[in-house]
């Protein structure tokens, strides 16, 4: 059960983060967010703030930000009979469309035309009185209460996104995985900062009955040189040692301005590694550990590039996880410690960022790709060929997801 919540909150964790990127852009750029989720499927709970309607819904695996555009206008279909509410001014200010029994307080309509992208209206006939055709102005900001119950504001026509400029909708696509990419940064420096500094080149211990005890090296002798080679870190000492295949080392070591010289032999360990029996002092400089976090997550950064490379010149599902492979490596990570998990949280959101920029379509990538051709062009595709670009992408990328999750289940549970 722990290893679940923990795999929910970190995996809630990257969906936010990427959503809320691309929810602040595209309110920065004037675009209408009619919705932002946490969760899939049956809604939990809703609450509207201004413009934009917060659900949290129950399936813990996702989320997603709706944005206004041209596949989800609000629509209301001839025939069909809505509740309007009206401000002071005689404009509808609500709609209720969901046709349920407890209706919003106002005048039910029975609709023979409506528009709410360019006219903003609604024509037809009051409380059943077909008499008389009535064709209401509605504000802009108005609001529809869709068949699921859902509450969210109509989608004038420049409001949506594909009326933003092209730039806007580059940034708007790109915020997404650039907040994962930030985020793995911003992990990987609290992680830094949370455990325990760097090693160095200075003794803090020895082992009892080691090399070095015998050696009398002793706590605060800084290693500065091995068999005549400079030591910079303690990485190059562990090199130098393990490098030595037991044979004698001689190490020049400096403790309060004084130099000597000893000479040892490594022992030879159960994991065939050679070791001299010493502890590393540990730099604690609140500056060291931000450098730290900046170059793993540099290093990690350019690491993930590499591996998305060598996964196009030579794909295989191994190199793959989704969300089993994710929850199973989460859940063994969570047993190491709190350090670990933050160091593979941040590991997992720079690797979400960076796939979510592969140009295929489904992904972010592939609209970044779409708005590339437009910049290019001077105009947008059509949307009928974006239309079948999406849907080809989104049914390979299922494709994918699903051959994924298999080869997890096999790898993690089965073989």
């Amino acid at each position: 059960m722990k290893g679940i919540l923990i795999f929910l909150v970190v995996f809630g964790l990257l969906v936010f983060v990427h959503e809320f990127g691309h929810f602040v852009v595209a309110k920065k750029s004037g675009i209408l967010v009619r919705e932002f989720s946490i969760g899939m499927g049956p809604k939990l709970f809703q609450v509207r703030r201004s413009t934009t309607t917060y659900t949290i819904r129950w399936l813990p695996l996702g989320g997603y930000v709706r944005l206004a555009g041209s596949d989800d206008e609000a629509k209301l279909d001839p025939g069909m009979t809505a509740v309007l509410a009206f401000n002071d001014n005689d404009r509808v200010v609500r709609i209720d469309a969901s046709e349920s029994d407890l209706p919003i307080e106002g005048v039910p309509v029975q609709v023979t035309k409506a528009d709410l992208v360019d006219e903003l209206t609604i024509t037809g006939y009051e409380n059943g009185d077909e008499s008389v055709e009535k064709t209401y102005q509605v504000e802009p900001t108005a609001t529809i209460i869709e068949k699921n119950k859902t509450e969210l504001v109509i989608a004038p026509r420049d409001k949506q996104f594909q009326e933003a400029k092209v730039w806007q909708k580059l940034a708007v696509n790109f915020a997404g995985p650039f907040m994962n990419i930030v985020l793995g940064f911003v992990v990987f420096l609290i992680w830094s900062i949370t455990s325990p500094g760097p090693a160095t080149t200075t003794v803090a211990r020895t082992s009892t009955n080691s090399p070095a005890r015998q050696a009398q090296i002793i706590k605060g002798d800084k290693i500065l040189a091995i068999n005549g080679k400079k030591m910079s870190s303690f990485a190059d000492i562990s090199i130098a040692i393990d490098e030595s295949k037991g044979k004698q080392l001689d190490i020049t070591l400096e403790n309060n301005g004084k130099k000597r010289q000893v000479q040892l032999t490594p022992k030879k360990t159960a994991d065939k590694s050679y070791q001299i029996g010493i502890l590393a002092a540990t730099n604690e400089s609140f500056g060291v550990k931000l450098q730290r976090g900046w170059t793993t997550a540099v290093g990690t950064t350019g690491l993930i590039f590499n591996a998305v490379g060598n996964l196009f010149r030579h794909f295989s599902l191994n190199k793959l996880s989704g969300p089993v492979g994710i929850y199973s490596q989460t859940a063994q990570v969570s047993k190491m410690g709190l350090t670990y998990l933050l160091a593979f949280l941040a590991m997992i959101s720079i690797n979400l960022g960076i796939v979510n920029l592969i140009p295929i379509p489904g992904l972010d990538g592939g609209k970044l790709l779409l708005n590339l051709i437009e910049l290019v062009r001077g105009k947008p595709i059509s949307e009928e060929h974006e239309a079948i670009v999406e849907l080809i992408g989104f049914a390979l990328l299922l494709i994918l997801i699903i051959a994924v999750t298999g080869n997890d289940i096999y790898r993690y549970f089965i073989k």
